[in-house]
């Protein structure tokens, strides 16, 4: 279900926001658009999964979009927001047939490798978006919806001048719990001890979630980030909250 403004129409996307002369609105935004150059094996993914499983950023703004629509039925929804390659969204979509997973990633490779795993799994209910997710979850994410969050190895965004642009602040926990239904996950990772820090102490005080630091989560697969941050030294965080 959509969240929009009484005459129906959304707010313009993120890089598509102008200023009253024309120039395009400069935005802090959770994420970088990197490279989109394919491997073979990822054009290949692309070619043959695209059309049925990513969704076109210019479809979200057709008039009476929504996430729900994109499955031909009503199931829970889950959403994820940064899928990567694609490893843990399809081992946990695997294994929850009966509910529908929305991944937003932005960087178009790890979208084709995603949709070669989609693929070899032969699922249904996975569908990914390279739109804004924040702007999507509050004009796309109805109210008390949710079913799930994932939020894994979101980009750190390390150096402190660059904190401002990290994806969990107060302001995006209250979004994120307000579209959870009650008794709604919200799982996340991370290998930045920092980050850690900061994600406790924003959701912690969101007075809809109630959790905090967990044992890793046993369903989530060991990713390349993962590995990637082990290899570095860096230790995994793993964390749960509840809407209540």
């Amino acid at each position: 279900m959509s969240q929009t403004p009484d005459d129906g129409v959304r707010p313009a996307r993120p890089h598509h926001k102008l200023t009253e002369d024309g120039r395009r609105l400069r935005e802090v935004l959770t994420y970088a658009r990197r490279g989109s150059r394919f491997t073979p094996r990822q054009a290949q993914a692309w070619e043959a999964y695209a059309d049925r499983w990513w969704v076109p950023d210019e479809a979200v703004d057709a008039p009476g979009f929504s996430l729900a629509g994109l499955f031909g039925r009503r199931a829970p929804l889950i959403v994820e927001i940064g899928s990567g390659i694609g490893e843990s969204t399809v081992e946990l979509a695997r294994t929850r047939p009966d509910h529908d997973v929305v991944a937003f990633e932005v960087w178009l490779p790890g979208v084709a490798d995603t949709l070669g795993r989609i693929g070899e799994a032969g699922l249904t209910n996975v569908r990914l978006l390279s739109v804004d997710a924040v702007w999507s979850m509050e004009h796309l994410v109805a109210r008390d919806s949710l079913a799930g969050l994932w939020v894994f190895f979101p980009d750190p965004w390390h150096k402190t001048r660059h904190h401002k642009r990290r994806l969990v602040t107060p302001t995006f926990g209250r979004l994120a719990a307000s579209r959870l239904g009650s008794g709604a996950e919200w799982r996340l990772a991370t290998d930045w001890a920092d980050y850690a820090e900061q994600m406790v102490e924003v959701l912690d005080a969101e007075p809809l979630l109630r959790g905090g630091v967990v044992e890793r989560w046993a369903e989530r697969p060991v990713t390349k980030f993962e590995r990637k941050g082990l290899a570095a030294g860096r230790a995994i965080t793993d964390l749960r909250y509840v809407r209540v």
